[in-house]
C-alpha cells in the first residue's frame, strides 16, 4: 500500500489545512495510506516519497519535484527548520531517492484545496505507475 505523509499543525490556523484534508483524502483514495506525520518522528522507507504540507509563497496547490526546486520556489514553510532540515539530511544519506511535495497555500479554501490535491494525486499516481512499468518490465 502506498503511503503519503501529511504534515501540518491543527493548532495553527495557517498550517492546519493539510491535516483537515486527511479524512476526505482517506475516503477518496482508500488504496493509499495517509500518514498523519510529525517532522520529529520521520523514518521514510519509500523509494518514491510523497508529502503533503503547507507552503508559504504559492497561490495554488503546487507539486515540487525535489528539494532544490522546493527551496527555490519557497524558502519558508511552516515547518522550514524541522521538516526541511530532516528531508535534506535524509536525502544526503541516500534514504530519499525520489521526492514529491504537494504544497498547499495557507488560508486556502478547504474544498478548493481538496479538489486540487486530488487532481495532483491522480497525476502522480499515473506518473509513478508509469515509472514502475518502465523499471520492472
Amino acid at each position: 500500500m502506498r503511503k503519503i505523509y501529511v504534515f501540518g499543525n491543527p493548532d495553527i490556523r495557517n498550517d492546519s489545512l493539510p491535516k483537515k484534508l486527511l479524512p476526505q483524502l482517506a475516503e477518496k483514495f482508500p488504496e493509499i495510506k495517509f500518514v498523519d506525520a510529525d517532522p520529529q518522528d520521520l523514518d521514510f522507507s519509500e523509494d518514491d516519497l510523497v508529502i503533503i504540507d503547507t507552503v508559504l509563497g504559492i497561490e495554488e496547490v503546487t507539486v515540487f519535484d525535489n528539494l532544490e526546486n522546493f527551496e527555490k520556489k519557497s524558502r519558508i514553510s511552516l515547518h522550514d527548520h524541522d521538516l526541511g532540515m530532516e528531508l535534506f539530511l535524509q536525502k544526503k544519506m541516500g534514504k530519499i531517492k525520489n521526492l514529491k511535495i504537494i504544497g498547499i497555500p495557507p488560508n486556502f479554501a478547504q474544498r478548493k484545496a481538496f479538489l486540487q490535491v486530488c487532481k495532483n494525486l491522480k497525476k502522480l499516481a499515473s506518473f509513478l505507475f508509469l515509472i514502475f512499468l518502465l523499471c520492472y518490465s
